[in-house]
């Protein structure tokens, strides 16, 4: 891209102060549509821009993108190094060390776990605790707390398929704390899990243990509880910082008696880097600056208004994260006894005629509902459904190939997780493979018809099982397969990864080989690109290296393996 424009800083003859003069067609071009208060200079390719951190920051957005020739470098970098949002100072996180829990705490812990107690106690629990998935987060943090003095009561606000885990977790690990202060190893703390919206004194405990749906309705409650420490599990439900939930997480982190807020999860961020935002915010406010500061300094915003952090800050908002607030471990550098993950896109057949006549039926829906609408929010709606639909379809149009598929591992490997989006196609998928006499996770059910269907598959009398990708991707352990395979895509990364480690964590013994069926003729190309495309921006601010989609190597053996099945038919 050449000759987009110079850049250079002179004395305005018009307004007699130190401005910015911009030069060259294209670039003046776009300094009028993103600084208003820009004049023209001597003729309309030249542009004047008031000097304020403001307009610099703008400059600054454009020079990261286009080849803007600096032709004041001196002023420029002074003025550059003063534009940047000032952030409150912490100390950086020590070297870490292997420490004992409290004596509250019953149960061991991992050498690695032990280091993950001590950065808890070296942040005063005011962090986020982001290791991968599946290397106890949850334990470590219980440690935590009955490392603390002044711990209880505690607030834990996690999803709801996962409250009664954390119950037991805390029966399994901690003792009970009297009144005096005696510890009674023989009884384990008092919890209440709160699963109504009605708002009613809740009595002493303590733990309080609630999802994040329920949160706001019963913050008043929860505010009069004196609680002394908030985690968030998944605390990824709290990146958008317009979100009821997140406003009340906000004000009971804020209140005077939370002296500790700890955020677990080992995807923190599900879409975009700017995500982390909101949530360090919490945890510790004014770190990252402003909302505004931090996009001005870290990010560019795209097409549909969204902001993605730069290619060339992602590196330093990690090492900024893990300096002051964040805590990663990946799975390969703690377990070495664990095997390898890998990763393959597999195009398979699709009924592309079948794709396209439910397609043309969507889209002509589309437009008789848009031309419909009456505002923003319904045409929206309307979008939204109109990709639901196609993605439905694209999952039935390939589903023949996806159960033949099926079918081929489960010839050459004992237990099988597949991974599907939509209701109708878990059911389909349910009763096309009902030799196999599959076991369910699916949204809807109770928590002990869910943790009935775990039970029998991961006691191996069921060998497949059918997972719903967001009923079954947070709270459930299914180690005893080495193979998942997921029948239909979401657009997130992150969605993908947690189900992933339902398998790839504590307790497996064998390589993951993780399958994305990609319909062919389809738009699923289109979302396998958009999921890598994410994945290089939160693998650059989460980990050092980006994790690949295909290992063909091992792969290959695997396909190899299915093609001499058939070939023996």
């Amino acid at each position: 891209m050449k000759n987009f424009g110079t850049l250079e800083y002179v004395l305005d003859r018009y307004s007699q102060a130190w401005s910015w003069k911009v030069t060259g067609s294209r670039a003046v071009n776009m300094i009028s549509r993103l600084i208003p208060e820009s004049w023209y200079g001597d003729g309309p390719n030249e542009a004047i821009i008031p000097d304020s951190t403001e307009n610099i920051q703008q400059i600054k957005w454009i020079l990261d993108r286009y080849p803007l020739e600096v032709l004041s470098k001196s002023a420029w970098n002074r003025k550059i190094v003063k534009s940047y949002p000032t952030r409150e100072k912490i100390e950086k996180t020590e070297k870490l060390n292997r420490v004992k829990p409290g004596d509250l705490f019953k149960g061991s812990l991992l050498n690695f776990q032990k280091e993950g107690l001590d950065f808890l106690i070296k942040s005063s629990g005011n962090a986020l605790l982001a290791d991968e998935m599946g290397l106890g987060k949850t334990v470590q943090t219980l440690a935590y707390l009955a490392s603390e003095t002044q711990a209880f009561p505690a607030l834990i606000v996690a999803p709801l398929v996962t409250l009664n885990n954390w119950q037991r977790e805390i029966g399994k690990f901690l003792k009970r704390k009297s009144r005096n202060g005696r510890i009674l190893d023989d009884q384990i703390p008092t919890s209440t899990i709160i699963r109504k919206g009605k708002r009613e004194e809740l009595g002493e405990f303590d733990f309080y243990i609630i999802n994040y749906e329920l949160l706001d309705k019963r913050f008043h409650d929860l505010a009069k509880t004196k609680i002394k420490s908030i985690v968030c599990d998944e605390v990824q439900n709290l990146r958008s910082k317009t979100t009821k939930k997140y406003s009340a997480v906000k004000k009971l982190a804020a209140l005077p008696t939370i002296q500790h807020r700890i955020g677990l999860s080992g995807t923190p961020i599900y879409n975009r880097g700017s995500e982390i935002w909101p949530i360090v915010d919490i945890l510790r406010p004014g770190m990252l600056g402003s909302f505004k500061e931090f996009c001005g300094y870290f990010c560019f915003i795209n097409e549909k208004g969204k902001a993605i952090v730069l290619e060339n800050k992602r590196e330093s908002l990690r090492k900024e994260l893990q300096k002051h607030v964040m805590l990663r471990r990946k799975k390969t550098d703690v377990l070495k006894e664990l095997k390898d993950k890998v990763r393959y896109k597999e195009v398979i057949d699709a009924d592309t005629d079948y794709y396209f006549n439910e397609l043309n039926k969507i889209w002509k829906k589309l437009e008789e509902e848009q031309k419909d609408a009456s505002s923003e929010f319904d045409k929206s709606a309307s979008y939204q459904r109109a990709i639901q639909s196609e993605r439905q379809v694209a999952g039935a149009a390939k589903l023949p190939h996806v159960i033949n598929f099926v079918k081929n591992i489960m010839e050459i490997e004992e237990s099988v997780v597949v991974f599907c989006h939509h209701k109708a196609i878990h059911q389909l998928l349910h009763k096309s493979l009902g030799e196999f006499s599959p076991v369910s996770v699916i949204g809807g059910q109770t928590d002990k018809t869910r943790q009935e269907q775990i039970d029998l598959f991961q006691e191996g009398k069921s060998k497949l099982m059918i997972a719903g990708l967001r009923a079954g991707n947070v709270g459930i352990n299914l180690t005893r397969a080495r193979y998942v395979i997921f029948a239909e895509l979401d657009w997130s990364p992150a969605i993908h990864r947690q189900a992933e480690d339902r398998l790839h964590r504590i307790g497996q013994k064998n390589t993951v080989f993780a399958y994305y069926l990609i319909g062919n003729g389809t738009l699923d190309d289109h979302v396998a690109n958009v999921l890598v495309d994410k994945s290089y921006e939160i693998d650059a601010i989460m980990d050092e290296k980006a994790e690949s989609y295909e290992n063909k190597e091992k792969a290959q053996l695997i396909l190899a393996q299915i093609q001499d099945r058939l070939r023996a038919k």
